[in-house]
């Protein structure tokens, strides 16, 4: 029993010595008119957590909030609306590029976004993104589009909507900075 019991203490003395946790997330403001209407403030902060497996795979989860004018929906079931929105979305990431200052990845995973008094959103699918290494402690990371399924359930009577399909725009195109431990 003692053998076993050093055992594992001493593979999870390894794991926790080779651990490549990193911190970051991104945070955003910008000005938003939507029609004759005022133009309206919004922010939003997408704090993240991840763990380097080893150097090509990594877990992730980004939680977020985001407070003001967005637009739910797609299609001819798009509003525009004033919001406060809630998400979580877990990823697991594949470094498919690595350079000594660069990185290339895709994360793939699932999102949830609960838009307070208008619905709930739910997607899944991959987001391409490049990490700019600047040493070996702190990095710049920008996600660039979704590729995957989208679907708006709003509350009441209202019609949902699903997307499939590619996003590349340049509304679609996060910015943030990484901690790695």
């Amino acid at each position: 029993m003692k053998k076993v019991m050093m055992t594992l203490v001493a593979a999870m003395l390894t794991v926790a010595a080779s651990a490549q946790v990193y911190v970051g997330g991104s945070l955003g403001i910008g000005s938003v008119k939507l029609g004759s209407n005022d133009a309206e403030t919004t922010f939003k902060i997408v704090p993240e957590v991840g763990y380097n497996i080893n150097d090509e795979w990594a877990v992730g989860l980004a939680i977020g909030y985001q407070q003001g004018a967005c637009t739910l929906g797609k299609g001819e079931y798009a509003q525009n609306v004033d919001a406060k929105v809630f998400g979580v979305s877990p990823y697991v990431r594949n470094t498919f590029l690595r350079t000594k200052y660069v990185n290339v990845f895709v994360d793939g995973g699932l999102g949830y976004e609960n838009i307070k008094d208008h619905g709930n959103n739910f997607m899944v699918g991959l987001k391409p993104g490049v990490a700019v290494n600047f040493n070996d402690k702190l990095s710049f990371v920008a996600h660039i589009g979704f590729i995957g399924y989208e679907t708006f359930s709003p509350k009441g009577d209202g019609k949902s909507s699903n997307t499939v399909g590619v996003d590349l725009d340049g509304n679609n195109i996060t910015f943030g900075l990484y901690w790695n431990f």
